[in-house]
């Protein structure tokens, strides 16, 4: 059997993972610093955490680290020293393996892997897993996975891995640590979160402006469903001479002429320098 341990165990991620892998065909050993979170494994999930880090990476085919990006680089450095070779260390974002974060041994695999998160557009029944937004618990989300440091045999194990702690998934996409970059924070940070951030001010802008909230929100949504739709080709169709004209007056007025100059290395590396 796979032994994994889980540093992080009770966090708000690592309770995640937890839940996921207490069904699994894994032995895992838990870790958690906090009281707070050692309760929470108990009182939710019935689980008990090993007494130090040390005891539960000694001898682990697995070590998946499910702590913030600001402390992979201190973690993984106090941990190396019990970590055996060959062990398969898995972190759960790109941004502190491309900056560098993880110790420099030619002995352990580095296993990369990052839920796309229910899509908008899906065939989900239940009430459960339409509201399932995050993923991992009902709804069925995409996974993106990069073997970062390994021999390819090792990707079958991180990718089983992967596939467990963020079931139920469909798709598993293999990527670089540099693509996987560019989706995020790259994609879905500096550019779909901050597009999304706007479009919320400028409901809020039309509701300043007299319209109900409930109306505006109602209105943008709807509008949100069948653009969306069309311009990711989940539906056929066109847009009306009006819109297509919006779009083009639009667009200079919102976005810089550079604007995609947010994907160039430098840019990435400097996003995720201060994320780490």
């Amino acid at each position: 059997m796979t032994t994994i341990a889980l540093i992080g165990a009770g966090g708000k991620m690592g309770a995640r993972l937890s839940r996921n892998l207490k069904t699994s065909d894994f032995d895992v050993r838990h870790v958690e610093v906090s009281e707070q979170g050692r309760q929470r494994l108990r009182d939710e999930l019935d689980i008990e955490c090993v007494d130090s880090p040390e005891q539960a990476v000694a001898g682990a085919d697995v070590v998946i680290l499910a702590v913030p990006d600001t402390l992979i680089q201190k973690i993984a450095a106090e941990l190396s020293p019990s970590i055996e070779a060959g062990t398969m260390v898995v972190c759960l974002d790109a941004a502190a393996p491309f900056a560098g974060h993880l110790p420099e041994r030619d002995d352990l695999v580095y296993f990369v892997t990052h839920p796309c998160h229910p899509p908008i557009f899906n065939d989900e029944t239940t009430l459960e897993a339409k509201r399932d937004y995050f993923g991992g618990s009902h709804a069925t989300q995409h996974i993106v996975s990069a073997l970062m440091q390994g021999d390819e045999r090792h990707f079958a194990l991180g990718e089983a891995v992967a596939r467990t702690i963020y079931a139920p998934v469909g798709r598993s996409h293999r990527v670089s640590v540099e693509q996987m970059a560019l989706l995020e924070p790259g994609l879905s940070e500096t550019v779909c979160a901050t597009l999304l951030s706007v479009m919320r001010e400028a409901m809020d802008e039309v509701v300043d402006r007299g319209v109900s909230h409930e109306c505006a929100r109602d209105f943008l949504l709807g509008h949100l469903n069948i653009l969306g739709a069309v311009i990711f080709d989940e539906q056929p169709g066109a847009f009306s001479d009006a819109c297509n004209k919006a779009i083009e007056n639009g667009k200079p007025m919102l976005m810089r002429d550079d604007w995609k100059r947010v994907f160039e290395p430098d840019a990435i590396a400097d996003s995720i320098q201060r994320i780490t």
